[in-house]
């Protein structure tokens, strides 16, 4: 089923716009109530809802709560918390679904809306497209009674800090940049309770400088920080805590991928990479299937998404996977992204190891990629653009198996995304500015 509003992660958009607004929220409340009363089997009205630290997020998450209410749904508000501890808590009180409001990395102005299952899981393309079925024309944005408030953030901070040891930190110094958003209240003081002496960035939010110069989308203050001071490392969040970025000893960023890596060979190595399977998006990049194909392991792609990176590790078996972007899934701890118990797993490596992040990186030996995005007014079938779709097969025709080109709709933003990979950068790049070309060209 098509869906008109929701994208590879929530419905996003500009606050006040067509879809973010108090209205519109609410008729998704409502719909997501009455998507709630037809399945079969849930014992539970009860909808938890979190949200970051918007200037816009107590208005939709009024808004929201009114529209579940309208429908006979039980809206629990969750207050300002990281995304995976709205996964957590959808599963620790028995709720039948979780809701949180946030851009991710998007700035201020922008806001959208997260679901998650009752199993803390984000939910498949098809419940999306039935809950806009059910979408009505209007919905109250009055809630008719107060929302319910409840802690859940003592349990997820119990929760994460238990995966290192007590006073495992002592002696590290540790830059971290919460960009101003949901960890502000939780990643430092997971990080302090473990030993670690904190260099914080990003942590003075006042709801409309969420990720703005700072957090995983902007490393630049960070990676100056970690040389200043002498850090272990850094460690970066976005605006609701489901990613996270590194910056080793010296000042290099390492992304999602050599994350991913990292954990996936070390796995390997004590035979607890489950499956031997690490999943991935298409976006990552082929030294990934390289380095964990030496390692005895093997890497499989799903779309572009964590949600499909989750479906498939569900089916699967697997218990590591994520994107690029630093979204990282450890399915022993949460069923969906989060960058705190990321880091986490990575400063575990290092402690076992006793290598430093600097060292630990270079299992991962990268292709050279070529990216751009091109903005444009409106997004529209691949397929209709033939220029651009010739150009396509003729760069991966030349580039055969030594490469590979990706060219997709951005799924939250209005952008066309290109990345052309290659052992060859030279190549990569000459042949990212032929597709930019024809796409240009094709869409005026």
């Amino acid at each position: 089923m098509n869906r008109q509003y929701f994208g590879t992660d929530g419905v996003r958009g500009p606050y006040g716009g067509p879809v973010i607004n108090e209205a519109f929220v609410a008729r998704l409340g409502a719909a997501v109530a009455r998507w709630l009363h037809d399945k079969a089997k849930v014992d539970t009205s009860k909808v938890v809802i979190g949200r970051d630290t918007r200037f816009s997020g107590p208005r939709l998450e009024a808004a929201i709560a009114a529209g579940l209410g309208s429908e006979g749904a039980a809206p629990v508000s969750l207050g300002i918390v990281p995304t995976p501890a709205v996964s957590r808590a959808v599963r620790a009180l028995n709720a039948a679904l979780g809701v949180v409001i946030t851009a991710s990395h998007n700035p201020a102005g922008d806001n959208g809306i997260k679901i998650f299952g009752p199993h803390g899981e984000k939910l498949t393309d098809d419940e999306e497209a039935r809950i806009e079925q059910l979408m009505p024309l209007a919905a109250s944005v009055t809630a008719s009674a107060p929302v319910a408030a409840v802690d859940t953030l003592t349990p997820y901070l119990a929760m994460v800090q238990a995966i290192l040891p007590s006073g495992s930190l002592r002696d590290w110094r540790i830059v971290l940049d919460t960009a101003n958003g949901a960890t502000c209240a939780t990643s430092p003081v997971v990080l302090r309770a473990l030993g670690a002496a904190l260099v914080q960035l990003g942590d003075v939010p006042d709801g409309r400088n969420i990720n703005d110069g700072v957090g995983s989308e902007h490393p630049e203050s960070l990676v100056a920080q970690v040389r200043a001071t002498g850090a272990r490392l850094g460690v970066a969040h976005d605006g609701d805590g489901d990613r996270c970025v590194l910056v080793d000893e010296k000042g290099a960023v390492l992304d999602g991928d050599e994350i991913l890596t990292i954990l996936a060979t070390h796995a390997l190595a004590h035979g607890t990479l489950n499956e031997k399977t690490l999943v991935v998006t298409v976006q990552s990049n082929l030294g990934v299937d390289a380095a964990v194909r030496a390692a005895g392991g093997r890497v499989v792609r799903t779309p572009v998404g964590d949600r499909y990176v989750s479906e498939y590790m569900r089916a699967a078996g697997a218990n590591l996977g994520g994107e690029s972007s630093g979204h990282v899934l450890c399915a022993e701890v949460v069923p969906t992204g989060d960058g705190l118990v990321a880091a986490l797993k990575v400063m575990e490596v290092m402690l076992t190891t006793g290598r430093p992040l600097s060292e630990l990186r270079r299992v991962l030996k990268k292709f050279p990629q070529a990216t751009a995005n091109l903005l444009v007014q409106e997004k529209c079938p691949l397929e209709s653009l033939p220029a651009l779709g010739a150009a396509i097969a003729a760069l991966e025709a030349g580039l055969g198996n030594q490469g590979r080109v990706l060219v997709r709709w951005s799924g939250t933003e209005p952008k066309l995304r290109f990345l052309v990979e290659n052992t060859d950068e030279t190549v990569a790049k000459t042949g990212l500015e032929r597709l930019l070309k024809a796409a240009r060209n094709e869409l005026g």
